[in-house]
């Protein structure tokens, strides 16, 4: 279901992933600095979802500022929060590359109440971040890790152990700071873009797709005990 989201003076284009019967929990997606809501990952992230009963919401926004595609990313938050179509009782935010920073940026934010009107009622459960960009390449000794020290919610990351912008021990090293519930999923030989010699983007996405929705059941379950 295509559905144009209001913000600002403009609308964002996002698409509605359904699952047939009546979604409990939903997520929302979004991509990196490059491409839109169509890229490949993204779109098969979404069926998955919706084929295991997860209501998926994927959006574009093209700014290649973290803290305007984080503004972005809230925007999209409030209109499904408000959505009558789909009433949820709570939403996973997830995102890949430089769009897990804004999904991460969103968090921090609300779950340290810097805005208002945003008193944090729970709707937000948690945040998957795919090939999240600790660094830039070959400049390890920067961190983008602000966010993610300071998040309360769990947090699963997706990311390649060949990732040339997420070396694997300095993204363990700070998991081990956080303090979140964690959980990383290393996908063996993968780079940035989640390719592996020797394997296809299916069958790469089939075990990307299964993890995150394995961590999402056990989290939504870990809440309703």
């Amino acid at each position: 279901v295509k559905v144009k989201i209001p913000f600002g003076n403009r609308y964002l284009d996002a698409i509605f992933s359904v699952p047939k019967k009546k979604p409990t929990y939903g997520v929302i997606l979004t991509h990196g600095a490059g491409g839109d809501m169509n890229f490949p990952h993204l779109v098969s992230l979404a069926a998955y979802l919706a084929s295991h009963g997860v209501l998926c919401l994927r959006f574009t926004c093209k700014g290649l500022n973290v803290a305007y595609r984080a503004k972005a990313f809230k925007a999209v938050v409030e209109y499904l929060k408000l959505c009558d179509d789909y009433k949820l009782s709570g939403v996973f935010l997830a995102g890949r590359s430089m769009g897990s920073r804004a999904a991460a940026s969103v968090i921090r934010q609300l779950s340290q109440g810097d805005d208002d009107d945003d008193d944090d009622d729970g709707f937000i459960q948690g945040l998957v971040c795919l090939s999240y960009p600790l660094h830039r390449p070959k400049l390890q000794s920067k961190l983008r890790d602000e966010d993610l020290l300071l998040i309360t919610r769990p947090v699963l990351f997706v990311s390649g152990s060949a990732d040339e912008m997420c070396e694997k021990q300095l993204l363990e090293g700070v998991v081990s700071k956080m303090k979140a519930p964690k959980k990383i999923h290393w996908i063996d030989k993968a780079n940035h873009g989640m390719a592996v010699k020797g394997r296809t983007a299916d069958d790469v996405m089939e075990e990307v797709n299964a993890q995150v929705f394995s961590w999402l059941r056990e989290n939504v379950q870990l809440q309703q005990k």
